[in-house]
């Protein structure tokens, strides 16, 4: 329990940072400096109205300097990664792998953003994740006395770049090589909890795609020609496998 309410505190921060990431990564500016300052008038944000989810509820999402309402996609991405951090924790197979996978689950918060605004998959966000987030895979590893489970994180990102290299190979106009980075990214992730886990997370990838799309045509909403963005449905298929990837592949591959 108290693990479940660090890590939820833990998720507010990040994701409070993560709004910095997604805005200016894309434009190749530093995540560092200058301070948080509001998009429309340029002005710092004060360190007492960038208290993640409570300063956005007290100024009723708008900035204090000129009164310009601030987009929910802010509170939603701290909302959001405090809600995956404290699922990720409580459902670890081992405490010991919860800062490996909330550093992944971070990262496709993210991409996620990025990809759902400007249709691309920033190669910083992706290497960054897999930097820092991959190494702590060796925690769990040697709490449990299990090196060998380290084998399977390089075999499964080969595997799953593989397999999406194959398909933008195929079919180039269907997805960005942005796609086939992310899939080598969750497929090492997914790797460290097993072989039929990365299966689950790369075909919930793509039936979720192919669902939306499919509903999307339905309500003529969307053309055969319409882009959608498949960083998005890859990040969700990864984190259903993170969460349940062992419990769907029993059910799925007995």
């Amino acid at each position: 329990m108290i693990a479940d309410v660090v890590a939820a505190l833990f998720g507010l921060v990040v994701g409070s940072f993560l709004t910095v990431v997604t805005a200016r990564v894309p434009e190749g500016e530093s995540v560092v400096a200058p301070s948080s300052r509001c998009p429309a008038c340029g002005v710092p944000i004060r360190p007492l109205d960038n208290v993640p989810l409570v300063s956005y509820a007290l100024r009723r999402g708008r900035c204090r300097a000129c009164g310009t309402h601030i987009s929910l996609r802010y509170p939603a991405t701290e909302l959001a990664t405090a809600a995956l951090f404290t699922a990720v924790t409580a459902r670890a197979p081992t405490l010991w792998a919860a800062p490996a996978y909330c550093v992944l689950v971070a990262g496709l918060v993210a991409l996620s953003v990025v990809d759902l605004e400007r249709f691309r998959l920033p190669t910083p966000i992706i290497v960054a994740t897999g930097v820092v987030g991959l190494p702590l895979l060796l925690l769990p590893a040697v709490a449990d006395h299990d090196l060998s489970s380290l084998v399977r994180v390089p075999v499964a990102g080969a595997v799953g770049f593989a397999l999406l290299g194959v398909v933008f190979v195929a079919a180039p106009r269907g997805m960005g090589f942005g796609d086939v980075r992310l899939a080598g990214l969750c497929g090492a992730f997914l790797g460290w909890l097993g072989y039929r886990v990365v299966a689950v997370g790369l075909v919930l990838g793509f039936v979720s795609a192919g669902a939306v799309a499919v509903v999307l045509l339905a309500l003529g909403r969307a053309g055969r020609k319409t882009r959608l963005p498949f960083g998005p449905f890859l990040a969700l298929g990864t984190v259903v496998a993170v969460l349940f990837g062992p419990d769907l592949a029993r059910a799925w591959l007995g």
